[in-house]
């Protein structure tokens, strides 16, 4: 959303970018650094609207990134997006943004993210954090994030119903250990 303000002196109208979308261009520039052949994330962390870190996704620093080895393993193994992640090279952006703040600095704080498809160039319809990701952001103390998918859409979310409605408890009912 932008806010228009018309300035009588100059005779002309000047757009005024909304905070959320503000942050959210800054997240998808910080993406276009990603070293990842599939997705590329960029995340930000704002607190009082100061900006605290930013991450994207890409290989441990000094470790050979897809986009120089000029292969994505994951790819290679016709792997789904979402899983096995063990395999991936990357660290990810949310993740990397956490490891370049300090908890005391995040505190309360608000993680931007936004996910590029690599190939093609357009915003993802899903983005949002695995549950790696999730955990860290709990952890870090962040409040909420803020994610930009296809078509403009902004989703919202309160880390607190991440706590509450924990989807890393497995249902015994539902999974067998024999």
């Amino acid at each position: 959303m932008f806010i228009c303000v018309k300035i009588l002196e100059m005779g002309f109208i000047m757009e005024r970018k909304d905070k959320e979308n503000y942050y959210l261009d800054i997240a998808e520039t910080v993406a276009l650094r990603c070293t990842c052949l599939r997705r590329r994330y960029g995340a930000i962390i704002v607190l009082n609207d100061e900006i605290i870190a930013t991450g994207y996704n890409g290989a441990p620093r000094g470790r050979k990134n897809c986009l120089d080895r000029a292969v994505c393993m994951r790819d290679e193994l016709g792997i789904p997006s979402g899983e096995r992640y063990e395999l991936c090279r990357s660290v990810h952006a949310e993740a990397n943004a956490i490891i370049s703040a300090a908890r005391r600095d995040m505190m309360g704080s608000t993680l931007y993210m936004t996910g590029i498809d690599a190939k093609t160039g357009e915003l993802l319809d899903d983005t949002s954090s695995c549950s790696m990701c999730r955990r860290l952001i709990i952890n870090a103390g962040i409040e909420k994030t803020v994610c930009r998918s296809s078509g403009g859409k902004i989703t919202v979310i309160h880390i607190r119903d991440w706590v509450f409605n924990d989807d890393s408890i497995l249902d015994g009912s539902k999974f067998s250990l024999t």
